[in-house]
């Protein structure tokens, strides 16, 4: 008769060992990602770096648009 083996098991082999590497390397970035400090560095206020105000933190300010 025929043979029941397929002859694109290599190629079959290859194509899920490669979907297995990808994901294990999904996982390991999702593992070792580091989390934000937030407000750190002054992300989250702006601090006056000019003028009489100078070093205070601003708060509450809105641009006004000319």
């Amino acid at each position: 008769m025929y043979n029941k083996v397929m002859r694109d098991s290599k190629a079959i082999t290859e194509a899920i060992a490669k979907q297995q590497k990808e994901s294990r390397e999904k996982g390991l970035f999702r593992l070792l990602r580091k989390e934000v400090d937030v407000g750190a560095n002054g992300t989250q206020e702006y601090v006056i770096k000019k003028g009489p105000n100078t070093g205070q933190i601003a708060k509450g300010f809105q641009t006004v648009k000319k």
